[in-house]
């Protein structure tokens, strides 16, 4: 471990090398496991037996809850290590924990209900847009059944066929057979199945579900970042010996989930379900509608609480605790346990089969646009605010930071 006596060598070339390679190893295996493993422990569940399906939601709320211990433990006790005895053991730790999941998941292999590779889903939806743009001029039969891939009745069965739906109609001249009665086969580029081009739609459906909720991704990032730079700016002194650091607090809206999680599955559901008569207590579009309400005034009490913090340093010279940004987090966190395990469940019951992991993998996904708009938000306010003498509004950690404006936005 490097104290503060020596001296840190920066890392360049091949050092530099090996720890990005590793940041990168880390982030692609993240983006493999998280969306797989929440799809898979999901199929585990027979949709077609009522008390198997109703036990889903318990599982998605189940799922998130490890999630959030997880992270709760990422933030404090290994921060705690990483600390104390350095990065390698922390490092070392986070391995060994890897190893130990590994093991218990290769474990249970010969009990899984596994669903045959099927390949990239890409090429599918591709060949859709393509069939339907090359057939543009075709007019849509008024018999579904003239529709290729379409079984009798327009009834689902177990081999993966699905109901013909009348939404995005232009989709459906993909399916148009405009060769019947030859002996030449349309190219799958040419010619879809019914099946091909439901998936499509339900995913041009969850679009607009998708990105709202890169912008409470986006709320996320920016209470991340500049609550930490405003709890830098507050006393942080919990005893005389003890320092709460600022970065900390991101761990309490995980101690919130952690807690409300196995509240609302266990008290909150069958309330709820008594009156709505849905298993879930409340449909993941309304569960995810409120989160997002919440989130507002998650931002409202940080631009407050930022206000407050800039009056009482210019007018009294008084520094507030570091704990009177807590209410931010904690709105933020009941927040989450609506809105992301919400939009988990939304986007595997949307799915078709063989999309579930891919529209799963869309929460994730919708992190990262909501981190990155995040990061291009920040860069464009300091660039315009910035000057020869001002490095941007954003930028500094003082009484000059116009975070609050950030907060406002946000809301």
């Amino acid at each position: 471990m490097v104290t503060d006596s020596e001296n840190c060598e920066e890392a360049k070339g091949f050092k530099a090398s090996i720890f990005f390679l590793a940041l990168y190893l880390v982030a692609i295996g993240s983006g493999c496991v998280k969306p797989n493993m929440i799809a898979h422990g999901a199929d585990q569940f027979d949709q077609s037996n009522p008390k198997q399906s109703k036990k889903l939601s318990s599982y998605f709320n189940a799922a998130y809850f490890a999630f959030s211990t997880g992270e709760l433990v990422a933030l404090t006790v290994l921060v705690w290590v990483q600390t104390h005895s350095g990065m390698d053991v922390g490092f070392g730790v986070s391995a060994a924990a890897m190893a130990l999941g590994l093991f218990g998941v290769v474990s249970g292999t010969l009990y899984y209900r596994n669903k045959r590779p099927q390949g990239s889903i890409f090429t599918p939806i591709a060949q859709v847009f393509v069939a339907a743009m090359l057939k543009r001029k075709q007019i849509c039969p008024s018999n579904p059944q003239m529709l290729h891939g379409l079984n009798q009745n327009n009834v689902p069965n177990d081999s993966g066929s699905v109901f013909l739906t009348q939404r995005f109609r232009f989709l459906d001249k993909a399916c148009i057979k405009v060769e019947d009665g030859t002996n030449k086969k349309e190219s799958p580029w040419r010619l879809c199945t019914v099946t091909q081009v439901e998936q499509v739609k339900v995913l041009i459906s969850v679009v607009p579900i998708f990105a709202c909720t890169i912008i409470f991704n986006t709320i996320l990032a920016q209470l991340q970042t500049f609550s930490v730079q405003q709890g830098s700016a507050m006393n942080n002194k919990l005893t005389k010996n003890f320092h709460v650091p600022p970065a900390s607090l991101q761990s309490i809206p995980y101690i919130m989930l952690v807690i409300l999680v196995p509240l609302y599955d266990k008290f909150f559901v069958p309330f709820a379900r008594k009156y709505t008569g849905h298993e879930s207590g409340i449909s993941p579009l309304q569960r995810i509608g409120f989160g997002l309400f919440l989130a507002t005034f998650s931002m409202i009490s940080a631009a407050l609480m930022e206000k407050k913090r800039r009056d009482s340093a210019l007018d009294s010279g008084k520094t507030l605790s570091i704990f009177s940004i807590t209410p931010q987090f904690l709105i933020f966190g009941l927040s989450e346990m609506f809105t992301a395990v919400g939009l988990i469940e939304f986007f595997y019951k949307q799915s078709l089969k063989g999309m579930q992991a891919f529209l799963t993998a869309m929460t994730y996904c919708s992190y990262s646009f909501g981190f990155y708009l995040s990061s291009l938000l920040v860069s464009f306010v300091n660039k315009v605010t910035s000057s020869s003498s001002n490095r941007g509004w954003l930028s500094e950690n003082d009484l000059s930071t116009k975070t609050g404006l950030i907060f406002s936005t946000g809301c």
